[in-house]
């Protein structure tokens, strides 16, 4: 079992009660059009869909590893597709045939550098040459909090080789990441752009986060 499926259980336990504020900056899909097919992988409730369906994007797919986080999500919008995610992180679509991937505070929730590594390469894999990878994450923080807790479970550095991994109070195990990891995780693609963020975590403390914009080749 994986650290993207492993944690499954604590999402269905929280699906009913968490809050997710990660912000959609809709500038940067001014490109792809309104009928792009857009993949919110680790979709949760489907909050960020729901957004984008306000704004005229009308195909649309919510995925995630939770079966409690899909069912809320198709009884706040029951017109929108969403999918379990059965075999995390292959996904049941075929390669090149999304336009845009979002991937909003999932790697937060992947611990290990192989899975994440993993995970990047199944959205490059169904992305359409030139699409476009649209990533919202946590940084490391600079907090004498975060710094403690970074510290407190180094344990889990030792067992996933990633400084910034930590357990929040409610069981999830979670990592903050560094700009340079994130660039690295990103090698196949074009960065388009990047903006950094204040956003409330799920548990309301508020962190720096970072967004960025990635593009796949159109040739390798």
């Amino acid at each position: 079992m994986s650290d993207i499926d492993s944690q499954v259980p604590y999402w269905d336990a929280s699906a009913a009660t968490k809050t997710f504020t990660h912000p959609l900056h809709l500038p940067w899909l001014d490109g792809i059009g309104r009928h792009a097919a857009i993949l919110d992988y680790g979709c949760g409730y489907g909050r960020t869909m729901a957004e984008l369906e306000q704004h005229g994007f009308d195909n649309l797919t919510g995925a995630d590893t939770s079966p409690a986080m899909i069912k809320r999500a198709r009884h706040l919008h029951p017109t929108m597709r969403f999918a379990t995610l059965d075999a995390p992180p292959v996904s049941p679509y075929p390669g090149a045939i999304i336009d845009a991937a979002l991937l909003f505070a999932v790697l937060t929730c992947v611990p290990s550098d192989e899975a994440q590594h993993r995970l990047i390469a199944e959205l490059n894999r169904i992305l359409k040459p030139g699409g476009i990878l649209y990533i919202s994450e946590l940084l490391l923080q600079d907090d004498e909090r975060n710094r403690s807790r970074y510290s407190r479970y180094s344990r889990y550095a030792d067992h996933y080789d990633s400084y910034g991994v930590f357990e929040t109070g409610d069981g999830a195990v979670c990592r903050h990441h560094s700009r340079e990891w994130l660039s690295t995780l990103l090698t196949r693609f074009e960065t388009v752009d990047t903006r950094t963020i204040t956003v409330a975590t799920m548990n309301g403390h508020e962190s720096t986060g970072i967004q960025i914009l990635a593009r796949k080749p159109t040739a390798t």
